[in-house]
């Protein structure tokens, strides 16, 4: 008798378990379609696996737009393009003048250096940038200060020109504070999402973006723990 009340005992837990799970990847989907159908994208899907999003179906020009909306969905970890949705493509470029100029350029004392193309010359070139002017963040918020957003724009041309197969984890940086660790974590990943949104706006494609929630475990609230710190990854 007593192995068979084990076993029932562990099936009910198992079921009790997947029923929570099923309930929470519903109410992510309700919650990411409401949001999507407010911004008036209804052209595809939404589906969870735990709380990572997938998105089927979006035409191109929409699909960063709908990523970005649904990565901002409070308990979505991430969101990707599947089934043919795909980042928003940018407007053309106007053609250029057929004026010519008053006067000739000056001629270039040298060419300039080419962007780097591997991991760890776009990680290097990230911390060169970073050290020299963080994304900084308005004390217990997740707004950015006007030099945090100008430093986040100016990030954007060496992720949006990497090569396809480096992808970036955005890490939020807070310190514990009087709402303690949870709040300090949701607080870290608003700000990384806050990043990620300004990124696709400048056409980072958003299914290389992923937003990290992280604590100093200190209280200290200094510059140091308002920022962001972006790591390029191999994919």
């Amino acid at each position: 008798m007593i192995p068979v009340a084990v076993v029932v005992t562990a099936l009910l837990a198992g079921l009790v378990t997947w029923l929570q799970g099923s309930g929470i990847q519903d109410d992510l989907a309700a919650r990411s379609r409401s949001a999507l159908d407010a911004a008036g994208l209804r052209g595809g899907d939404v589906k969870f696996s735990g709380r990572q999003a997938t998105l089927e179906g979006f035409p191109a020009e929409d699909a960063g737009r709908a990523l970005g909306i649904v990565q901002g969905v409070d308990g979505v970890e991430s969101a990707q393009a599947s089934g043919g949705a795909g980042p928003a493509q940018s407007a053309p470029s106007p053609a250029p003048s057929t004026t010519p100029p008053a006067s000739p350029p000056p001629s270039p004392s040298a060419p300039p250096s080419a962007p780097p193309t591997d991991r760890d010359g776009i990680q290097a070139e990230l911390d060169r940038k970073l050290a020299a002017a963080p994304i900084t963040f308005e004390p217990d918020t997740a707004q950015l200060t006007d030099q945090g957003e100008q430093a986040a724009r100016d990030l954007a041309p060496l992720l949006r020109d990497a090569p396809d197969n480096v992808r970036y984890r955005v890490v939020g940086r807070v310190a514990d504070g009087p709402g303690g660790r949870s709040a300090a974590l949701k607080l870290s990943r608003n700000r990384a999402l806050t990043v990620i949104r300004l990124l696709i706006r400048e056409d980072v494609p958003p299914d290389r973006l992923l937003a990290v929630a992280s604590t100093s475990g200190s209280d200290s609230g200094n510059d140091s723990d308002r920022r962001v710190e972006i790591t390029a990854e191999q994919r």
